[in-house]
């Protein structure tokens, strides 16, 4: 009986920090690239994208298709970004709390 009152403690706190790491996440910018860095934007923890900057030597109207695929490349990366922080944050809070790694909580 202890061990379920004790499981059920863990899970409260679990889903605390979750909401804490939820809250910082949201307030987190990233920034993606492509082309090297010719092609710069920054999404912040909703996936929003906050700005976007594009090299002065891309602009140029029959490279068009190729400036689109590069800033689509930079939304995607800094997206992946956002993705990664997320799962390594609720990874280190789960080892902290003495959860197994790839439990799925329900919230």
């Amino acid at each position: 009986m202890a061990n379920i009152v004790q499981m059920m403690q863990k899970a409260s706190q679990m889903k605390q920090k979750m909401q804490e790491l939820q809250a910082r996440v949201k307030q987190t910018e990233v920034t993606g690239e492509a082309g090297g860095g010719l092609v710069r934007c920054c999404l912040n923890g909703r996936f929003e994208l906050k700005t976007l900057k594009i090299a002065p030597s891309l602009i140029n109207p029959q490279e068009a298709e190729v400036l689109e695929d590069m800033v689509i490349a930079a939304v995607n990366d800094a997206r992946r970004k956002v993705e990664k922080l997320m799962g390594d944050e609720t990874q280190k809070i789960m080892t902290e709390m003495g959860l197994p790694a790839g439990l799925e909580l329900p919230f």
